[in-house]
């Protein structure tokens, strides 16, 4: 799908650009790594957990070139694109260590350069690599990359696939006010600014609806209409899919007009540059997902996740391309896909966890015919929040986690002050992965236990050593995510 997204003029900007950057990178070698996810997936806690453990040489054992001390130092560089924000890294670090809070949630386009010095692994290497590599960290919202089919799609297929989407059994109830008021205006009539603001604010209060966690929900294009930013009230963000109505040009002047008019000016001025200036520059990607909150709402929100992951994929241009090739043209060539918070679980449930997404991963692979790129799949947590236990339950001995849940979070009624520590027995993933996918009539399937519910946890108070000196930021399997993300570029 990615091919249709642009035309010849983009292409030939695109081709200028990568020509620039690659010329610029001759005598100092850069890749380009996006990180992106929906919301709450923990990008941000990622990308700070990943330069805090390199910049304070973390424990990183499946990271081959740290594990075989062939790293000599890594550090922050000035960003080479001034109009992209800088991701705010110290900032969020002084919230996880400091404050032991979540830092604020990706809201927009931001950006980080970490170069990393080493010595190559073969004596070839060493005599014809520079041993620096710059890693250009671009971190964005996966709500704006689910946005990229939309360049493919007319407003009446836009419109048509919202309204289908609407009538799901997961979001029937949550869409009901908004296809109401849809239902009572007359598309054909004169175009009113009015009446374009309530369908616009209708439509968004039904996308954000679903993203609560009671549904978490995934796939909910336009994503600015979530995360407008400096948009929020503009032309370009007051439009809502219409009833679909015949397939005939709308009247000038109409509201059907006004609505299509303002679809084009979202892909146009804001779908577009996005793709051309970020997505179609990247090199490798990780695709961050919360499948436990997917979980915790049933197979509703797994089903839409998949189709989120889909959309995702089919947006990417995968593939190797040669020395000649490359110089006009980027590629991703390797792409994870990797479940996030598997401190949530006791460790006895990680391949389980890692199982659901690698089905998921597949399917979605499938279906958006997805080829030219390695593909795998990881249970994470950039941030381990919590240890593991065991407690006695009767006769029973049961594997438990032990963190401090946020203030607010409940399991059975009890609720949490964000204050004291608490064994939790999350219980255990299904050993049939597909239970996880299927439904009846909307509903979860009697082979999917209902009592497993994940709560969130505050960050870890991070040990000291004897001098003083902060320890790097515990993980589970970060350290195997930088092997396959980077892995081979420092060997």
């Amino acid at each position: 799908m990615a091919s249709s997204l642009t035309t010849f003029t983009d292409e030939a900007r695109i081709a200028l650009d990568t020509l620039s950057g690659r010329a610029a990178g001759l005598f100092s070698p850069t890749l380009r790594l996006g990180v992106t996810g929906l919301s709450r997936a923990g990008k941000t806690v990622f990308i700070s957990a990943l330069v805090h453990n390199l910049l304070h040489g973390g424990r990183l054992p499946l990271f081959e070139a740290q594990k075989s001390g062939r790293i000599a130092r890594a550090y922050l560089e000035e960003q080479p694109d001034d109009a992209v924000p800088r991701f705010q890294y110290e900032d969020h670090i002084a919230t996880l260590v400091e404050q032991r809070l979540w830092p604020d949630s990706t809201r927009a386009i931001s950006e980080l350069r970490l170069t990393i010095e080493y010595e190559s692994a073969s004596g070839w290497g060493r005599m014809f690599s520079a041993g620096k590599l710059s890693l250009d960290i671009v971190d964005y919202p996966g709500e704006w990359l689910l946005d990229l089919p939309l360049l493919g799609k007319s407003y009446a297929d836009f419109s048509r696939e919202a309204f289908e989407m609407a009538e799901l059994p997961v979001r029937t109830d949550l869409s009901k006010d908004w296809r109401t008021l849809s239902a009572a205006i007359d598309a054909d009539a004169d175009a009113d600014e009015v009446t374009a603001r309530r369908l616009a604010d209708g439509f968004a209060a039904y996308l954000k609806a679903c993203k609560l966690d009671d549904r978490a929900l995934s796939t909910l294009p336009p994503g600015r209409f979530l995360m407008p930013g400096d948009l929020e009230g503009s032309p370009a963000l007051t439009f809502a899919p219409l009833p679909p109505g015949e397939e005939r040009r709308a009247r000038p002047g109409s509201l059907r007009a006004m609505m299509e008019r303002r679809y084009e000016a979202y892909k146009t001025h804001v779908v577009k540059p996005f793709f051309r200036e970020h997505i179609t520059r990247l090199d490798r990607q990780i695709v961050l997902i919360d499948a436990l909150q997917a979980l915790n709402a049933g197979p509703g929100a797994m089903a839409d996740l998949e189709r989120a992951v889909t959309e995702i994929l089919a947006c990417f241009r995968p593939g190797r391309g040669n020395f000649l090739t490359d110089l006009v043209s980027r590629r991703i060539d390797r792409i994870l896909i990797a479940a996030t918070k598997a401190d949530h679980l006791h460790h006895e449930s990680h391949d389980r966890l890692q199982a659901i997404v690698r089905r998921l991963a597949d399917r979605a692979i499938a279906r958006a015919n997805f080829t030219g790129a390695d593909v795998d799949v990881v249970a994470m947590a950039a941030v381990r929040a919590t240890r593991e236990g065991t407690v006695k339950q009767g006769r029973e001995t049961l594997p438990v986690i032990l963190g401090t849940p946020l203030a607010g979070e409940t399991i059975g009624g009890q609720a949490f002050d964000g204050k004291t520590e608490t064994a939790i027995f999350p219980g255990d993933l299904p050993e049939k992965v597909d239970s996880v996918f299927e439904t009846s009539n909307g509903h979860r399937q009697d082979d999917v236990d209902p009592a497993i519910r994940f709560v969130r946890f505050r960050p870890p108070k991070l040990e000291r050593t004897a001098e003083g000196v902060t320890l790097s930021l515990p993980h589970i399997r970060l350290d195997r995510a930088l092997q396959f993300l980077i892995g081979d570029r420092l060997a």
